[in-house]
């Protein structure tokens, strides 16, 4: 699972590259996990997750806060979760996941996306089922040896653990997140580099100079619209 690291690497990097963008997307994504459930994260298990996560972005607190207080306060505002598949150049697969107050604004943004990037829409199932939801964690200061130890110690099962560039990569099951992050934490990891539910292909392609450059400009498309939480791919960007 090493390349799909990279590929996770790649992302954080284009992000931290637009950090108002980044941020804005989190205050979505913190308030409309914290107005389904309850805004205490102790007690909603996925706002503790959107948390861990903006923490490795270096969200300001103030920006959480706000989006908490906004959920608390009984704002009206509603946003639709949407999911959107298709293709880029040589046929390379993207998952779109988006919040949106506006349906009918969405769908035609994320098209013209992908028609003004050599790429297109597919229909709902088209690309999905050759990815698997994973939770993925960054670990420094600890080996690989080191972190299976302690997981084994509270029988937690993982699907995999790498080392690269002195990071721990942890690929574990969706629903065994917290389990994860508990058990780091009780072993004195405080932080993590990464501490994502996403969606990893289950199969990677490598794309010519050409078209790789072509499906990087998609990829920005995309993630610069303003209802696009996150994109999934499954082209290896290489090292």
């Amino acid at each position: 699972m090493g390349r799909k690291w990279n590929n996770i690497k790649e992302k954080k990097a284009s992000k931290d590259a637009s950090t108002s963008n980044v941020y804005n997307k989190f205050a979505r994504e913190i308030y409309v996990v914290a107005k389904q459930g309850e805004p205490d994260p102790e007690s909603n298990q996925a706002l503790r997750v959107v948390l861990e996560r903006a923490k490795t972005y270096n969200v300001p607190k103030t920006i959480i806060e706000r989006a908490i207080e906004k959920a608390k306060g009984g704002s009206e505002e509603n946003f639709d979760e949407l999911r959107y598949e298709g293709f880029g150049p040589s046929g390379a697969m993207i998952i779109v996941d988006a919040l949106t107050n506006n349906v009918n604004r969405t769908a035609p943004e994320v098209r013209t996306a992908f028609g003004k990037n050599s790429g297109n829409m597919g229909v709902s199932g088209s690309v999905a089922y050759m990815f698997d939801a994973t939770a993925v964690f960054g670990i420094e200061g600890k080996s690989a040896d080191d972190v299976l130890e302690f997981l084994m110690e509270e029988e937690i099962e993982v699907r995999d653990i790498i080392e690269e560039e002195d990071t721990v990569i942890v690929y574990a099951e969706p629903d065994q997140f917290h389990a994860v992050q508990e058990a780091c934490k009780n072993a004195g990891v405080t932080d993590f580099t990464v501490a994502e539910l996403t969606m990893i292909a289950q199969n990677e392609v490598a794309l010519e100079a050409e078209d790789l450059a072509q499906f990087e400009k998609l990829i920005d498309a995309l993630e610069e619209l303003e209802d696009v939480q996150q994109v999934y791919h499954n082209v290896d960007f290489g090292e």
